[in-house]
């Protein structure tokens, strides 16, 4: 029980850490890594524990720790800047993945599993009510660049995307709960009740890509369900659209502009990401290694006029940083969790698992897709719970399906089939 506290300990706080610093005294130590720390020696003190399979997502984040540990060298060798600083990013890029390991070694039975996963489920909703509650002292659909909601995940509007991309990653997982965990009324009754609060949060993010990617995943997910459910869907939306807030078709439009002389032009957000990108390519074709980790909004300045500006896209930052080699320890990252999700489908044996299942592949999709017009990837707040809900599934389809081969063993052997009765061949000679 002290270390299941520990666990759901740090994920809330991880989370909210924005509403929970505490200062240590200790340059690049917080409050989430001492309890990470202490949730880390309770595990190791259990012990007397069987083994467990290698986790499924040990070998590609190794590799990922290996390239960006490279991309580390890189910059403190070939451009040098601030050691603390550059040893702090490289810390959160690898601490949180960590998560995954400690809840994964963690775990060791179904209850454990469950109860977990409603940790998980509990922060998404208290982070999506926070939003609820920003949009509500702003003006519930009232649109205004600096009058956007970003829950726990930033003090301002400018963190209103990641914000966004945290829930919009998390609706289809509870959706599925919804749709798919037959036989578990109230599970799909408070799924269904967060799935509502999820998609008020995401409106007052108004984050377009927020919009888009709850659409694709949710889309998905009805289409998996069936052509009736997908027609239902269409027309609910259909109904529901003109209840929208108005803010929010605001903001879609804002993405298509006209320019002095009536051209079609995009807004200056977007246009300014393009510019970003293409700063990117011009400084990975005079560094093909890459630049460094840390090193991208040092030097976009001396490619565009966006001086000390993120990428604003994970995949550019990591191959502008890290190289190729950094680009593809990702990708195969994200392959790997996506192969984990789908691999936990096809092994769930059920109805409990299989909906957990199907909802963590697409959160895994909305995660995917979130880093393709901003960088959340790192970002604890966002990830931390992600990570954690890779390997509750994992273990609990794992510890599920190794039940249901002791129960067939058991049956086996009190009531054992029949051998077969020999058959003779027309050639006089018997086999089976």
């Amino acid at each position: 029980m002290m270390l299941t506290a520990a666990i759901a300990a740090l994920l809330f706080l991880t989370t909210n850490q924005l509403h929970f610093e505490y200062p240590t005294g200790v340059p690049g130590l917080n409050l989430v890594n001492l309890v990470f720390l202490a949730a880390l020696g309770l595990l190791l003190l259990r012990g007397g524990q069987a083994p467990l399979p290698a986790p499924a997502l040990r070998g590609p984040l190794l590799f990922y720790f290996i390239a960006v540990t490279l991309a580390l060298v890189i910059s403190l060798v070939a451009r040098p800047r601030l050691l603390m600083e550059d040893l702090t990013y490289f810390k959160i890029l690898v601490s949180y993945p960590l998560y995954y390991f400690l809840v994964y070694y963690a775990v060791r039975s179904p209850r454990m599993a469950i109860q977990l996963v409603v940790v998980v489920c509990v922060i998404a909703v208290l982070a999506a009510l926070e939003a609820w509650m920003e949009a509500r002292s702003y003006g519930i659909g009232v649109y205004a660049e600096t009058r956007r909601a970003a829950g726990p995940f930033g003090p301002d509007y400018r963190s209103s995307n990641r914000a966004g991309v945290f829930y919009a990653t998390f609706l289809p997982f509870f959706l599925a709960i919804a749709v798919f965990m037959r036989g578990h009324r109230l599970w799909r009754m408070a799924a269904l009740g967060a799935a509502f609060i999820l998609v008020g949060a995401i409106l007052f993010t108004y984050s377009r890509q927020a919009y888009l990617i709850a659409l694709l995943t949710v889309g998905l997910l009805v289409w998996r369900r069936g052509i009736g459910t997908t027609v239902l869907a269409l027309v609910l939306a259909a109904a529901l659209f003109p209840f929208l807030p108005e803010g929010a078709s605001e903001r879609v439009q804002e993405t298509q502009q006209q320019g002095e002389y009536g051209e079609e032009r995009v807004d200056e957000s977007t246009a300014s990401r393009w510019e970003l990108w293409e700063a990117g390519l011009r400084m990975w074709v005079e560094h093909p290694a890459g630049i460094g980790l840390n090193r991208f909004q040092a030097m976009v300045g001396d490619y565009s006029h966006h001086t000390g500006k993120d990428a604003h896209n994970y995949y550019v930052l990591t191959f502008v940083e890290a190289g190729p080699l950094g680009l593809l320890a990702l990708l195969l990252l994200f392959w790997a969790m996506f192969r984990l999700a789908a691999r936990a489908v096809h092994g769930a044996s059920d109805y409990q698992g299989w909906a957990l299942a199907q909802g963590l592949r697409l959160a895994v999709l909305g995660c995917l897709l979130g880093n393709i017009y901003g960088g959340p990837f790192r970002d604890g707040e966002v990830m931390a719970v992600l990570w954690a809900l890779l390997a509750l599934v994992e273990r609990l389809v794992q510890m599920r399906g190794q039940e249901v081969a002791v129960a067939e063993a058991a049956q086996e052997r009190l009531h054992p089939t029949p051998p077969a009765e020999p058959v003779a061949d027309t050639h006089g000679g018997v086999y089976r």
